[in-house]
This record gives C-alpha cells, sequence and structure tokens, in this order.
C-alpha cells in the first residue's frame, strides 16, 4: 500500500494551539489539480504541499450540500487506497472504526460547534449557492458558524471572486482575536468557468485548469496572513470533481470517476523567518 502523502498529525495537539483553515475548491477534479502541480503551475499551494503534490482521495458524496455536511461531520475526502484510514476529526459515535488516537472526536454534531465550545471563534466565508443564505436551504451550512459572510462577488459568476474571499478572509482574521476556524468555500472552479481561459466560449477541462491556476495565485495573501497571524493548520481540497463529456457525462451529481476523484492536502503554515520579519 502507497505511503500516505499527508499521515494524520496528532489533533489533540493541534486544537487549541492552532489556528485551522479549511478551504474546499468546489468542483476541482484530481486529474486537473495534479497536473498543474507536476507541472510547476501551482506555485502558491506548492510552498506548502508534500513534495509529491496531490492527495487523491475519494469525496464522501457527489455534490456541495452533502460533501460538506459529511466534511462538518468529520468525513473528510478518504484515501483513494484500501485501508481504514485515521479521520483529522469524528464527531463521536459507538463503533467508528476510523477514530484513532490522533482523531480529534467531539460529542456535539459538527466541527464548528465543537471548536466553538473550545474557545475558536467559527467564520464561513461561502461562495457557490449552497453558501450564499438567500434560501432556506443556502443558510443550512452558513448556519453551523458563528459568523457566515457571501455577496455575489463571491459567487460563481464573478471573475474576481477568490481574490474578495481572500481580502475578507484576511480582514476578519485581522479583526479577530483568539483562535479562529476559517472556512472558504471557494466558488472559481465552479462552472462557469470559462471567463478565465480568454477566447473559451464553453467551460472544458482548459478553463477548469485556468480557474485554478487563478486560485493559487489568489490564495497568497491569506497565506501570508495565516502565518504573520497564529500557527495555523490549513486542510485544502475539493468536494467533488466535475465531468466535461467523460464517458458521456456533464457536470457532477453522478457516480463517475471524474467526480469522485478529488485532490486532497493538509499542512503547518511556518510563522514567517528572522529575516522576513526585519525585511
Amino acid at each position: 500500500m502507497p505511503e500516505a502523502l499527508y499521515p494524520i498529525p496528532d489533533m489533540h495537539a493541534v486544537v487549541g494551539s492552532h489556528d485551522i483553515v479549511f478551504i474546499t475548491l468546489d468542483t476541482l477534479r484530481y486529474d486537473v489539480a495534479q497536473t498543474l502541480f507536476e507541472a510547476g503551475e501551482l506555485p502558491v499551494l506548492a510552498q506548502y504541499m508534500a513534495a509529491g503534490g496531490w492527495d487523491k482521495r475519494h469525496s464522501p458524496a457527489t455534490f456541495t450540500y452533502a460533501a460538506h455536511q459529511a466534511f462538518f461531520a468529520g468525513f473528510l475526502p478518504t484515501p483513494a487506497q484500501p485501508g481504514r484510514h485515521a479521520r483529522l476529526f469524528a464527531s463521536a459515535f459507538a463503533g467508528s472504526e476510523t477514530t484513532s488516537a490522533r482523531t480529534f472526536a467531539f460529542e456535539e454534531a459538527d466541527l464548528p460547534a465543537a471548536l466553538a465550545a473550545r474557545g475558536y471563534r467559527t467564520i464561513c466565508i461561502g461562495g457557490v449557492g449552497f453558501f450564499n443564505k438567500q434560501t432556506a436551504l443556502g443558510s443550512v451550512l452558513p448556519g453551523l458558524f458563528q459568523e457566515s459572510h457571501w455577496s455575489p462577488g463571491m459567487g460563481v459568476a464573478s471573475r474576481h471572486s477568490t481574490e474578495k474571499q481572500v481580502k475578507l478572509a484576511c480582514e476578519r482574521l485581522a479583526a479577530t482575536e483568539g483562535r479562529t476556524f476559517l472556512f472558504i468555500n471557494v466558488a472559481a472552479l465552479h462552472a462557469p468557468n470559462r471567463a478565465y481561459l480568454p477566447g473559451c466560449r464553453q467551460d472544458n477541462l482548459d478553463s477548469h485548469a485556468a480557474a485554478l491556476r487563478y486560485v493559487d495565485g489568489a490564495l497568497a495573501p491569506l497565506f501570508e496572513a495565516c502565518a504573520r497571524r497564529a500557527p495555523t493548520f490549513a486542510i485544502v481540497c475539493s468536494d467533488h470533481g466535475s465531468a466535461y463529456g467523460d464517458d458521456g457525462y456533464q457536470g457532477h451529481r453522478v457516480a463517475h470517476d471524474s467526480v469522485w476523484q478529488v485532490p486532497y492536502a493538509n499542512f503547518f503554515i511556518p510563522p514567517p523567518t528572522a529575516q522576513e520579519h526585519t525585511a
């Protein structure tokens, strides 16, 4: 069995001592993400990721709402290889076979509530429609957090959505005292993404890749702000992929490898070096 690129750290040592940042790159396919990593086209994320790039994992669901409900209960994407893979977080229940001594297990129903109970300020910055708070359904996931934010400029129709999300995230981190759990649902990869590829008239794998290049660059200020603020543990992954004609399929909410297979990474964001502090 291949060794995991991202072995589980002791989450009991992380919770309480570190800020936690959880970024979902909505609709990002594993194959596109790994190809760009190997080509050196994700320079910001590559600074923090393992040398092998992204872990190939299986999402617990094929669309955003279901995947995030699972994520917030502790069911992050599972390594795409046989085995009982220990989880970082787990809402406790009898008979769980994926809770280890390193897993942060909690009695609350969801991770935002568990971290809030331990002194974290929980912040949601939404992207796709399931986070827009414009409907009852679009209010469920943001409602798990102590504060939540969304605007059309952060949604799927905005060419500069990730920049706007990151700007707000940096502002909220600067204005918040104590430990923080920051969640961002990045909308840029989601259809329509053709605006990221000049001349493209219909979303395709190339425009999907172009959107990821944009997102990578836009994340730089956030990681810099995290490093300045506090020790930080980050999780970056997709909630599901999307088919672009694969075996005749289009979109997601279908059981196809292009949808099930997602990229995953977790890493610690180190503080600036002494030289950077004095620059």
